[in-house]
């Protein structure tokens, strides 16, 4: 009897897990690979995102697996939980997917199951998505973020022209969540350790007391929500970056899973955006 091939849309993949590494005390990477993998198409950018589908206990789902069919024939309670992450490294040779996350014990989802992870473990995800890389005509760049974002600067930093003037600040807990990203730019990288301080305050402090080299810059701000309002303000109204050299995203935010931020995402970007084009117009 032949077996029916597996059915899927063209932005659902399997991966399977081929190793994991605790890079710092709150980052574990784990590496994805599989026959399924070929022809992945990421690398046009350096935030490059996948949403991971996680099953809810006890629920069985169709075979083959179709997000299609799931979503027309199952209660939503039922779907697969979501949850975004960027895309670290894509090796097409060698088809192996890199990402990274940030772990946080046994709090939230994805964070407990990379660290679980053992080789063999199969993860279905959904996408690449992305939108930015750095431009080679910037005359300078800027990249700001919290750990969230780190995998997409690194990236970012890895892809910058050789020589280029970059300007990146990372805030993380401590110096043992400090990476080595490697740069062919000229960068000045930032690592700001928030101890006990509220995510973001002294990524936005860093930002505005920066004295701006000449030229047009192209900003990379991605991150917690509130600390990524802040500074979307500072950089339209106070600096004057028009939009088309910003990309600029609030990933999480406080107090909020990734279901209750998605949910209510689309007016915080109304009321940020209301609330810029007032000022700018004063």
């Amino acid at each position: 009897m032949a077996t029916e091939p597996a059915r899927r849309g063209p932005n659902l993949h399997r991966g399977t897990v081929l190793r994991t590494e605790r890079i710092t005390p709150r980052m574990i990477r784990v590496v994805l690979g599989g026959a399924d993998l070929a022809g992945f198409p990421a690398g046009e950018y350096t935030d490059h995102y996948v949403k991971l589908l996680f099953p809810r206990p006890g629920t069985a789902y169709p075979e083959p697996f179709d997000m299609e069919r799931i979503r027309a024939e199952m209660p939503r309670e039922q779907w697969p939980v979501t949850r975004t992450y960027t895309v670290r490294a894509w090796d097409p040779a060698a088809v192996e997917l890199t990402i990274d996350f940030v772990h946080h014990g046994d709090a939230g989802l994805a964070g407990p199951w990379a660290a679980n992870a053992r080789p063999g473990d199969v993860i279905r995800f959904l996408g690449p998505g992305g939108a930015y890389a750095p431009r080679p005509d910037a005359a300078w760049h800027l990249l700001a973020g919290d750990e969230s974002a780190l995998p997409a600067i690194s990236a970012a930093l890895e892809r910058i022209p050789a020589g280029a003037p970059v300007r990146a600040f990372v805030e993380v807990a401590d110096a043992a969540e400090r990476q080595e990203p490697a740069c062919p730019g000229d960068a000045e990288i930032v690592w700001l350790y928030r101890g006990g301080a509220p995510v973001g305050d002294l990524l936005v402090e860093a930002v505005q007391k920066l004295e701006f080299p000449d030229g047009e810059v192209h900003a990379f701000v991605h991150g917690e929500a509130g600390f990524v309002r802040a500074l979307r303000r500072h950089l339209r109204v106070d600096r004057g970056l028009p939009l088309e050299r910003l990309s600029i995203s609030g990933y999480w935010r406080r107090g909020r899973d990734e279901d209750g931020w998605r949910a209510g995402k689309r007016e915080w970007n109304r009321e940020v955006e209301e609330e810029e084009a007032r000022a700018l117009r004063r």
